[in-house]
């Protein structure tokens, strides 16, 4: 079974959204099911610094042996950093996808609550996935 973690928001695209400390950034990344689902990971497209994305828009790609999946943004925002170690390290997405293998941060034009107030709780991704 997928690790669903308290505390973050998900879309149902599975990706997750996790405000971090001090407000206005929201670190994004795949969830653990999305990971399990595309299998072993070989290459991320992260987006750029500086692009301002759309929430439900596609922001880069993440490429497995078995197939290239659309990566989307779940809160709108402008991307102010990507994890850059993906670039050499894509499995780390499939290793720790909470942690190491997140994909970017995003500053929100919106209060962090209000943008995450628009995705699922952990309890309703669990009945999503179910």
């Amino acid at each position: 079974m997928s690790e669903i973690r308290e505390g973050l928001r998900y879309s149902e695209e599975h990706e997750w959204a996790l405000a971090e400390a001090g407000g206005g950034i929201v670190r994004i990344g795949i969830t653990d099911h999305a990971q399990s689902q595309l299998g072993d990971i070989v290459f991320v497209e992260l987006p750029e610094v500086g692009a301002a994305v759309e929430a439900g828009a596609s922001v880069g790609a993440i490429e497995s042996v078995k197939t290239v999946s659309e990566l989307y943004s779940p809160v709108a925002g402008k991307v102010v950093r990507v994890n850059e170690a993906l670039i050499e390290h894509p499995e780390r997405v499939n290793e720790s996808p909470y942690d190491e293998g997140w994909i970017a941060e995003l500053e929100v034009e919106v209060e962090t609550e209000e943008a995450l107030g628009r995705l699922l709780t952990a309890e309703q991704y669990r009945a999503h996935t179910a």
